[in-house]
């Protein structure tokens, strides 16, 4: 049940978080899409916390162009893991 709150948290955290800096956008939801289109998923580990989970997703999807991600999922302990949807 724990495991299931933080997780909940965290993409709560996730959700709402903004990089208005980021050329590639954090998408709250796949709804948030409007013309882009799935085109693959990206993941990383070893992330020291949620915002450098956050950073390192966006990272990955502007290397393959993207315009925006969905998180889909996260979790860890001492290091953090995700993966995201790109869309382009």
């Amino acid at each position: 049940m724990k495991k299931y709150l933080t997780l909940a948290v965290l993409a709560g955290t996730l959700a709402t978080a903004s990089f208005s800096a980021l050329s590639v956008e954090s998408l709250t939801t796949s709804t948030d899409t409007g013309q882009l289109r799935p085109a693959g998923t990206v993941s990383v580990s070893r992330a020291s916390n949620l915002d450098d989970l956050q950073d390192k997703l966006a990272e990955k999807a502007r290397e393959q162009g993207a315009k925006g991600y969905v998180v889909n999922a996260a979790g860890g302990d001492n290091h953090m893991y995700g993966t995201a949807t790109i869309y382009k």
